[in-house]
């Protein structure tokens, strides 16, 4: 029986499936967000975990957390398709809302300023 990673450790190895989320969500984000981010209405919150997913001060317990929701947003098939009008993305909202209740207290004003940002400069580019 494999003995679970200590996830409230200051330095741990990250799982495997931390680090597949984690190279999913760096290769699939920000594609996605630049194709649907008119369709997004919480873009802001989503962008706002990805930045916090990848600070260096959150801690890994968060960052699993975050990753997997990331993960599930990007994901191509899920519950309710991305495609459908006005519902495609009520999944993905429920799982991200989730994962921000779960670690609020990690999700900085400056996460959600980057993301302020980054929602500007995207939307600037396709002007």
């Amino acid at each position: 029986m494999s003995k679970l990673p200590d996830l409230e450790a200051d330095i741990i190895n990250l799982p495997t499936t931390i680090e597949r989320n984690e190279s999913n969500v760096r290769n699939g984000f920000w594609p996605k967000m630049q194709r649907f981010m008119a369709r997004v209405p919480f873009a802001d919150r989503v962008i706002a975990v990805y930045y916090c997913a990848f600070d260096p001060e959150t801690p890994v317990r968060a960052k699993a957390i975050l990753l997997a929701a990331l993960a599930y947003f990007i994901m191509p098939i899920d519950v309710i398709p991305d495609m459908l009008l006005g519902l495609g993305f009520t999944d993905d909202m429920a799982v991200i809302a989730t994962a921000i209740a779960l670690v609020r207290q990690h999700i900085k004003p400056e996460h959600y300023e980057m993301a302020r940002e980054k929602i500007q400069e995207i939307t600037t580019d396709k002007s």
